[in-house]
């Protein structure tokens, strides 16, 4: 008796867009535009705590960057999965170096890209273009 060994899938096979996948993208972007938000404080305050304006420009575009990262994730390209963890930590460590300031926004949503990229990206892998 022949046996008929089939490929065997943890992952589900349906390119659909799940409640995982898309609360794993909502979170990205709260902790994303948290980020947004603490940037647009400093460009606020900018001239009482002396950050020159050209630091704005470039923080904005990093923001903007991470921001089409997730929205290239969502319509599963793999740019965006490149994109949006290169620009988090670049924008982890401008403020940091510019500002001196450790963003704990930004840590957590790196550990969130992490975590859900292991639970909810990853098994969609095969769909990205």
């Amino acid at each position: 008796m022949e046996k008929q060994y089939k490929e065997y899938s943890y992952f589900d096979e349906d390119p659909k867009k799940g409640i995982g996948f898309i609360l794993a993208l909502v979170a990205l972007l709260l902790f994303t535009m948290m980020g947004v938000g603490l940037d647009f404080d400093e460009y606020l305050q900018h001239e009482s705590l002396n950050i020159p304006l050209g630091y704005f420009y470039l923080i904005f575009s990093i923001d903007i960057l991470m921001i089409a990262g997730i929205v290239l994730i969502y319509f599963y390209r793999k740019i965006g999965i490149v994109l949006f963890p290169l620009m988090l930590v670049l924008h982890f460590f401008m403020h940091n170096y510019y500002l001196s300031t450790f963003l704990y926004s930004d840590v957590t949503n790196l550990f969130l890209f992490t975590g859900f990229g292991m639970l909810a990206i990853i098994p969609k892998w095969k769909f990205f273009r």
